[in-house]
């Protein structure tokens, strides 16, 4: 999995779930930052969501469950 896949995975389900638009949707999420997998073993991913409150708690929340099914991802 590379971050570019895992963004368009966290839009398709923000859209399917909360609607608005990709545009939206990928302003707020922003870029996902990768990190060695040598300092980061067990998830070498993180990502900074911007916004207003509720947009940002609702990509929190989604991000932990692709945590839990993608950790690690490739560049």
């Amino acid at each position: 999995m590379t971050a570019e896949k895992l963004i368009d995975l966290l839009v398709a389900r923000l859209l399917r779930e909360h609607g608005k638009s990709k545009h939206h949707w990928r302003k707020v999420i922003g870029t996902i930052r990768l990190y060695s997998i040598a300092t980061h073993p067990h998830c070498n991913w993180n990502a900074a969501p911007t916004g207003n409150f509720a947009d940002v708690a609702l990509i929190e929340n989604i991000l932990d469950d692709l945590r839990m099914a993608h950790p690690l991802l490739t560049r």
